[in-house]
């Protein structure tokens, strides 16, 4: 079973080591690698559809890219599309405190599904591997907080990607503020590997001021000084959001919907491998 809505990823640099294409494919999810021309031969042998953009190096990270694959989604007519990062490892599965690896696209197709049961979800995602774990009580989805790496977008929305730093949070939070809710959902986790571990990507041309992430915690600060202050922990500089004021945001049910009053499974099964 595979998502209903696009997929893409957004490469650079990472031809030989682009961990996201490699997951699905062996998942046999369709996607789409969108990638700059000058990188075509590089990255021929990775997917079947490969998009290239119409720019190259502009030394934006990847706004250029996001904005461009958001248009392109839009002219086939599409009510979501999905963007991931090109450096998830894995996929899994949180359910009775494991997380098994997930071989099937599935997971996607039921997060499209509940996503869509809501006529007023902006944006909503998978959390990372690392923020669920197996010893906490952990529910399956957080309500109205930031989605990023993984993420399906509602189309419609009145916005596109901006800035340098931060553009997940970012557009989480110009969502919020509308009143549209957000869902990260923790039945679903991705595996990102962190990102500064990984050359290319934003790596080399965005995380390199050398000031402890300053810029990059500043820049939310700035774009939203109501909601976001600068913090020391960790040995460098971090945003503090502050996503109490969008409790008030509640999830709108589709007129008519209706929920079986059973668990579907999505042809997923517990297997040993």
């Amino acid at each position: 079973m595979n998502p209903k809505y696009p997929i893409y990823i957004i490469s650079k640099g990472r031809a030989k080591n682009c961990l996201t294409a490699r997951e699905l494919k062996m998942m046999g999810v369709p996607f789409s690698l969108v990638i700059e021309p000058q990188e075509q031969d590089d990255y021929k042998h990775i997917a079947e559809d490969i998009l290239l953009l119409p720019f190259s190096n502009l030394g934006q990270g990847s706004i250029p890219a996001r904005n461009w694959v958001w248009e392109h989604s839009v002219s086939l007519g599409h009510k979501r599309h999905w963007i991931l990062d090109d450096n998830i490892e894995g996929f899994h599965r949180l359910n009775k405190n494991a997380k098994p690896k997930v071989t099937s696209g599935a997971i996607f197709k039921c997060a499209e599904d509940f996503t869509d049961r809501y006529i007023n979800v902006g944006i909503s995602g998978f959390n990372y591997y690392s923020f669920c774990k197996t010893t906490d009580r952990v529910p399956p989805y957080y309500l109205n907080t930031r989605i990023y790496s993984c993420i399906l977008i509602k189309n419609d929305l009145p916005y596109r990607w901006r800035g340098r730093y931060n553009e997940d949070t970012d557009l989480s939070i110009r969502a919020l503020k509308d009143g549209y809710c957000t869902i990260l959902f923790n039945a679903f986790l991705a595996g990102k590997v962190t990102t500064q571990r990984m050359r290319g990507g934003n790596t080399d041309n965005v995380y390199t001021d050398g000031d402890n992430r300053m810029k990059f915690a500043k820049a939310l600060e700035e774009l939203h000084p109501d909601l976001v202050r600068v913090t020391w922990k960790f040995n460098r500089w971090h945003h503090q959001v502050n996503y109490k004021p969008f409790k008030k945001n509640k999830l709108i049910k589709k007129e008519g919907l209706e929920i079986p009053d059973r668990v579907n499974n999505y042809g997923m099964v517990l297997k040993t491998i």
